[in-house]
C-alpha cells in the first residue's frame, strides 16, 4: 500500500497533481507576474536588494553608495552611539532572546520599562508591546473582535489592519479613504446591526502620506457608540512638536482614542509594535491576544534599544522639527517640477505616482544607475493605475539629496515610458500578426 500511494503521489506530481497545484496558486502573485513582465523588457527584479550597512540616509549596495529614500530611520537614530551602548548591556545582562512567551517565562525589565515609558508618552493607562508589527494589528483585530460585530476601516488601510478584520470574523466595511462623510454614511446605515464596533484608521497613510481627519473620526466614534483604534506606524516620531503622533499634530487628548497602535521599527529604530490603551484593553490582549501568549516575547535587546531611541527623540525635538521642515522641501519641490505626489501632505512618505507599474519600475531602476535607491510600488500595494515611487525621507536628508533625486526622476520618467510604450506597441503587433 505504501508503495501504491507514493507512486500515486508522484503520477500526481506529474499531472497536475499537490505539487503542480502549488507552482498554480503561487503564479496568482502579482509581484511574480510583474518581475516577469519586466524581465522580458529587460529590467532588472528590484526585490531583495541587499544593503551591505545601515539603512541611513545614504547606504552602501555592491560597495557602491547610494542616496537611500527606503529607509524607516526618520529621526536619524538608528546606530547612534547611546543605542548601541544599551544594546549591548541589554545583551550582556539577558541574551539575545526572552526565550520563551512573556506569559510562561519571557518577561524581562526592558519589557516593562518600554511599555510604562510609551503608556506614559500617549498618556494611557498601560500597554501592551508584540514581537511584530504586522502580528500586533492581525492578532489585536483578530482576538477583540467576533462574528457579531462590525469593523469599519478606511479603504487604504494597511494590509494588517484588513488582515486582522477578516481573521476576527466580524463584518468588514471599507470606507472611502479619508472620507468621514463616507464612514457617517456606513455607521448610520449598519451600526446598529452588530454588537461592537470600531474605527480604524492610519495616523499617517503609508502609502500616500496624508493624515486623517482625527477630530471627526472622534466625533464619530463616540456618536455611534464604537471604538477607535489609530495606527501610527509612520506618524510616531513624526508629526506634532515632539512626535508624539497625530493627537499631538491636531492637539487632541490622547484618551479620546481607545487604542494606539504603532510599529517599533520606523521613528524607534527596532522590530515589533504595541497598543497603548486602558489596562483593561491590556490585560485582556495579555492574556488571550494569540500574537502575544503563543509568540516568544520581544528579545530585551531590542526593547532597550527602542526605549532609549524614545528618550533621544523626546530629548531632542530638533530631530522631529528637521526632518519635518526637509520633507515639506521635497513636497515642494517635487510639485515645482510637475510630479503628482497624490494626496499627499509632507510628513516622511510622498509618493510619486507615475500610473503604469512597469514605468515605476524601470523609472526606479534608472535611478538607481544614478546612484539613488527608490522603491517601486505597484498592484496590489496600492490601486491599479497609481503606481509609484514611494520616498522615505529622513531627518540626515539634504536638499541636495532632495534636489539629486527629485532632478533624475523628472529626468528619467519621459524614458521609462517610452520604453514601456514601445514595448506594449510590439507586443500588440506580433498579436494582431
Amino acid at each position: 500500500m505504501k508503495n501504491d500511494h507514493f507512486a500515486q503521489a508522484g503520477s500526481a506530481h506529474g499531472q497536475g497533481g499537490r505539487a503542480t497545484g502549488f507552482n498554480r496558486m503561487r503564479s496568482k502573485l502579482s509581484f511574480d507576474r510583474l518581475v516577469e513582465m519586466g524581465a522580458r523588457m529587460g529590467m532588472k527584479n528590484p526585490l531583495f536588494v541587499c544593503h551591505e550597512g545601515a539603512a541611513k540616509a545614504t547606504t552602501c549596495i555592491g560597495g557602491k553608495e547610494y542616496i537611500n529614500f527606503s529607509t524607516y530611520d526618520y529621526l536619524d537614530i538608528n546606530t547612534h552611539p547611546e543605542l548601541t551602548e544599551a544594546v549591548t548591556e541589554a545583551a550582556r545582562l539577558y541574551g539575545t532572546s526572552a526565550g520563551a512567551s512573556r506569559l510562561v517565562g519571557g518577561e524581562r525589565p526592558p519589557h516593562r520599562v518600554l511599555e510604562r515609558a510609551i503608556a506614559d508618552l500617549y498618556g494611557v493607562e498601560d500597554c501592551i508591546i508584540y514581537v511584530s508589527g504586522h502580528a500586533t494589528n492581525v492578532s489585536t483585530l483578530g482576538f477583540m473582535f467576533g462574528a457579531r460585530d462590525a469593523i469599519f476601516h478606511d479603504g487604504l488601510a494597511h494590509n494588517s489592519l484588513v488582515q486582522g478584520a477578516f481573521l476576527s470574523g466580524a463584518t468588514r466595511y471599507s470606507y472611502n479613504h479619508n472620507d468621514c462623510d463616507s464612514l457617517e454614511a456606513l455607521l448610520r446605515e449598519k451600526r446598529d446591526q452588530h454588537k461592537h464596533a470600531i474605527i480604524v484608521t492610519e495616523g499617517l497613510f503609508s502609502m500616500d502620506g496624508n493624515i486623517p481627519d482625527l477630530p471627526r473620526l472622534i466625533a464619530l466614534k463616540q456618536q455611534y457608540d464604537c471604538m477607535l483604534l489609530v495606527d501610527e506606524a509612520h506618524s510616531l516620531g513624526v508629526l506634532g512638536a515632539t512626535g508624539r503622533g497625530v493627537h499631538e499634530y491636531f492637539g487632541i487628548e490622547p484618551g479620546a482614542v481607545d487604542m494606539w497602535m504603532s510599529t517599533l521599527s520606523k521613528s524607534l529604530c527596532g522590530c515589533g509594535g504595541f497598543i497603548a490603551a486602558s489596562k483593561e484593553i491590556v490585560e485582556f490582549l495579555k492574556l488571550g491576544s494569540p500574537g502575544f501568549v503563543f509568540s516568544v516575547g520581544m528579545p530585551p535587546v531590542i526593547a532597550a534599544a527602542c526605549k532609549k531611541a524614545l528618550d533621544i527623540m523626546l530629548r531632542e525635538p530638533e530631530r522631529v522639527h528637521k526632518l519635518q521642515k526637509i520633507s515639506q522641501y521635497f513636497l515642494k519641490y517635487a510639485q515645482e517640477k510637475g510630479l503628482d505626489t497624490g494626496a499627499a501632505q509632507g510628513y516622511a512618505v510622498v509618493p510619486v505616482i507615475v500610473g503604469n507599474s512597469m514605468v515605476a519600475g524601470f523609472l526606479a531602476q534608472a535611478l538607481f544607475q544614478r546612484g539613488i535607491f527608490a522603491m517601486p510600488i505597484t498592484f496590489p500595494a496600492v490601486k491599479e493605475g497609481t503606481a509609484r515611487l514611494r520616498f522615505f525621507i529622513s531627518a540626515a536628508h539634504t536638499e541636495e539629496h532632495v534636489r539629486t533625486a527629485i532632478d533624475a526622476v523628472v529626468e528619467e520618467l519621459p524614458g521609462a515610458q517610452a520604453t514601456v510604450d514601445a514595448y506594449m506597441q510590439q507586443t500588440q503587433v506580433k498579436e494582431q500578426d
